[in-house]
């Protein structure tokens, strides 16, 4: 997993509510363990026709937008069942962030996990922010503001450890694995203890 320290991008917006985790990429792709290649099957059934063309109505297929890595999404997002599958996708994709008043709390944690950030906002920050797209934002994660095109800034929370995590580009295994030497010395301890 790489750090993630700043996010610097235009936004790109879903409107739709109650976005699940079967929308963001259905149960048939999901076969796959790896991480690589599920962000083409990102939104498939919303992001293309039967014929398998873009499809034209889905926000991000616009030009504007292809490029966008925050993306700001109507509240309930990544609702349904858990699947890791679903911060893969978007991540293979190449969002970095998803900004949301509401985030379903399996689907923050496994994103956070996988080094995708999931922000959640307060209504009115959230609603200005849907009825705003393409704007310029600026997520700073160790100061844990979201910077706005005026120069105003949002203040986000983050529980420390996912934090500690994003900025330092280790998942849980990896942090377990850099205090191996601790753990050892703990279990050593035990033993000469029992």
């Amino acid at each position: 997993m790489k750090p993630v320290t700043r996010i610097h991008s235009r936004t790109a917006v879903l409107l739709d509510e109650n976005i699940d985790t079967d929308r963001i990429i259905p149960a048939r792709f999901l076969t796959t363990t790896e991480r690589s290649g599920l962000g083409k099957h990102c939104f498939n059934d919303w992001r293309y026709l039967p014929d398998g063309s873009d499809n034209p109505d889905f926000p991000l297929n616009r030009p504007t937008t292809r490029s966008c890595s925050i993306l700001v999404a109507g509240r309930n997002f990544g609702c349904g069942s858990s699947r890791e599958h679903a911060p893969w996708a978007l991540l293979d994709y190449g969002i970095q962030a998803v900004l949301c008043s509401e985030i379903a709390d399996i689907f923050r944690g496994n994103a956070l996990k996988n080094g995708l950030l999931a922000i959640e906002l307060n209504e009115p920050e959230h609603q200005w922010l849907l009825k705003n797209p393409g704007i310029e934002l600026s997520i700073d994660v160790r100061a844990q503001t979201i910077q706005l095109p005026d120069g105003g800034h949002i203040q986000f929370e983050l529980e420390p450890f996912a934090r500690h995590c994003l900025l330092n580009g280790v998942d849980q295994l990896g942090f377990l694995l850099q205090h191996g030497d601790a753990i050892t010395h703990y279990e050593h301890q035990q033993e000469k203890a029992a």
